[in-house]
């Protein structure tokens, strides 16, 4: 595969309304993505660090450096890239900065899939040609405000409503959501918001019947939520904790939860996603498609990914809708009334890039020449 050049681009993109989680407020999005151009056809990648390393140690403007001045110049200069899993071993100098290297990587797969005339599920292994899908609701300004975007999510038929919480935010919460529902899925998400001496607070969460309880622990543990894990009835998801397929063995082995999430970015990009989708399916471990408000172009390699055989929860892949009143791709993402995606099953991702959007919205633009145009 011939690269003929990478353009890295920053976009700023407003949510339609901000969504809190234990760490914070977001309310604008700086979105940065990757073009790779590759003998006459374009693959793109979206990197999903948050505009602050607080949800891992990467930042918009850390992503930038590292593709600027490492991944991308070893891109240019590869003359053995056929495949997207090459990638891991090309960038194996670069330490961490897994979502500085998903936005690289999933380009190559999405330029691969396009190459080969295949849909980016087929070609990653996707067996479903639709995924059930679940909303992600952040901590709102009242428990009455909560309850009317949980109404309104129900009513577009989403199959899973999960809470982001935090102490304080959560038991009275919970109490409420499930005196009014009391037969929906329901989970919640608490960002590494509880210590252990919090134990006993979470106990009490099983008494709402929770699909899980997820990442509720430090962000980089296994111990300790394995000590947790076998006081609840409730299952722990692990988010954070998991970088790579060695931790999500490790915390098989340990029973630190037995639910996993799946996150394009946290993991490094496509190839270590399917290695941590395998080695739970093997031991029986269910996964689901977690989101980093992500626009429609990284929404489209989570709908991909999701296409997996194991990803049999509802995720966090939702309508593009929800949080972008302008995608930047054409379909935009959309939801049936069944609280489903459709897969698309043409080649390449299957949503076109609104490259006129792109443009208008870029604030930040760097072009990385293939060496050997020179």
């Amino acid at each position: 595969m011939r690269i003929d050049g990478i353009i890295l681009r920053e976009l700023h993109i407003p949510l339609v309304r901000p969504f809190e989680t234990s760490f914070g407020v977001t309310r604008d999005r700086r979105i940065l993505l990757v073009e790779v151009r590759s003998e006459g056809l374009t693959g793109w990648g979206e990197c999903t660090a948050g505009e602050r390393p607080y949800f891992s140690g990467e930042s918009t403007d850390t992503a930038w450096q590292v593709i600027v001045n490492e991944l991308g110049p070893m891109l240019a200069a590869a003359e053995d890239v056929e495949h997207g899993g090459d990638c891991p071993n090309l960038f194996k100098r670069v330490r961490e900065n897994r979502m500085a290297k998903a936005a690289v990587e999933n380009a190559i797969w999405d330029l691969e899939a396009q190459r080969e005339g295949v849909s980016l599920s087929r070609l990653l292994g996707g067996v479903q040609d639709r995924i059930p899908c679940g909303v992600s609701i952040g901590i709102q300004s009242s428990i009455s405000e909560l309850m009317n975007v949980i109404e309104r999510e129900l009513a577009a038929g989403y199959q899973r409503i999960k809470l982001k919480c935090k102490p304080g935010w959560d038991l009275e919460v919970f109490e409420r959501v499930r005196d009014r529902w009391p037969g929906i899925m329901l989970s919640c998400d608490a960002n590494s918001a509880y210590r252990l001496h919090d134990a006993e607070r979470i106990r009490s969460f099983d008494r709402f019947d929770l699909l899980m309880v997820e990442q509720p622990l430090w962000h980089d543990d296994f111990f300790y939520h394995s000590m947790l894990q076998r006081q609840l009835k409730t299952a722990i998801c692990l988010d954070e904790s998991i970088r790579n397929r060695r931790d999500a063995l490790a915390a098989i082995e340990m029973e630190s939860c037995r639910i996993i999430n799946i996150k394009l970015g946290r993991v490094g990009g496509f190839s270590e996603a399917i290695a941590v989708h395998n080695a739970a399916m093997e031991r029986g471990t269910p996964v689901w498609c977690g989101g980093m408000l992500e626009s429609g172009l990284g929404r489209s390699h989570n709908i991909a990914l999701a296409s997996l055989e194991n990803f049999t929860l509802p995720g966090d892949v939702s309508a593009s809708a929800r949080y972008f009143a302008d995608d930047i791709i054409e379909p935009e993402v959309t939801v049936t009334s069944k609280g489903e995606i459709e897969i698309p099953d043409i080649p390449g991702r299957g949503y076109e890039v609104r490259t006129d959007l792109v443009e208008q919205l870029t604030v930040r633009k760097e072009t990385i020449r293939a060496f050997a145009m020179a």
